[in-house]
């Protein structure tokens, strides 16, 4: 018997600062939610205030995860110390797997304009955290996008719709579902999703009702979903937009400490010891 996930928890987040004073809003990795195994982080951003981002990502380390830089609005150029470089244009993806250690920057490629997008944290598990680091870059042309008789759009990051299309980034860790849904008024929305794994929607606009319980989640909203083997919810009388995040949990431990994420302290300390000298 199939089982719809219900909303847990809605939360806004709370507002914070990171990089050089980029301001941002932390819906996961703040005191109301933690995490969300494997999501260890989800920030959006989202100003036409270049004050607010022009300062950007400057060169910083990461270990142990992975992060993903997904924009609606504005450019990102990525350069990291092994050699890559790239710009993050409107719809396009950025999943980058740190794994053992990388160095890199996050610049804005404009001085004004509105700049929109997020970047999550996806956790790795204990075997693959000293992996080489690796990217799966995707132009916006890249990321296929699933369009409804009624107008419905799906942008499709990773994972498999109902209708069958598939997303382009690839991830046996934690095989994980990211869409980016268009929905047009009144219509309902369905997407079958693993048992026992963690799912959430972030509502970019509009308002949505979520399962049998019917919810109501509003724009600026994150909502976390109970366990379930399938999401369904419905667009009020006008249109939205969402984010729908789903992967299986690792349930390992987690040892923490600023840009890097690993499960005992000792590696942490590692961690921080090779980023010292110059091991990264």
């Amino acid at each position: 018997m199939s089982h719809t996930k219900e909303v847990t928890l809605i939360t806004r987040g709370m507002p914070a600062s990171d990089g050089a004073g980029v301001r941002l809003t932390r819906l996961i990795g703040n005191p109301q939610l933690k995490d969300l195994d494997p999501f260890l982080m989800l920030d959006a951003f989202e100003s036409d205030n270049p004050d607010d981002y022009i300062a950007g990502f400057p060169p910083h380390p990461h270990r142990g995860f992975e992060t993903v830089t997904y924009l609606l609005h504005g450019r990102m150029r990525h350069r990291d110390n092994q050699g890559n470089e790239g710009v993050v244009e409107p719809g396009g993806i950025q999943w980058m797997t740190a794994g053992r250690g990388v160095i890199h920057s996050e610049m804005p490629e404009q001085e004004n304009g509105l700049l929109q997008g997020f970047q999550l944290w996806v956790n790795l598990p204990s075997h693959a955290k000293m992996t080489e680091p690796g990217y799966q870059d995707f132009s916006p042309e890249d990321v296929p996008v699933e369009t409804w008789e009624n107008g419905t759009e799906i942008r499709v990051v990773t994972g498999t719709t109902e209708r069958g299309t598939v997303g382009p980034v690839k991830n046996d860790y934690v095989t994980p579902t990211y869409l980016d849904v268009s929905l047009t008024a009144d219509t309902e929305f369905v997407q079958a999703l693993e048992s026992g794994s963690h799912s959430f929607i972030y509502l970019i606009e509009g308002r949505v009702y979520v399962g049998d319980k019917e919810a109501a989640v509003s724009q600026g909203q994150l909502a976390v979903l109970s366990d379930g083997d399938r999401v369904q919810l419905r667009a009020s009388d006008k249109p939205a937009r969402f984010l729908l995040i789903s992967a299986q949990p690792l349930e390992e431990p987690i040892a923490r400490g600023g840009p890097f994420v690993m499960n005992t302290q000792a590696e942490l300390q590692q961690a921080f010891d090779d980023f010292r000298n110059n091991r990264f």
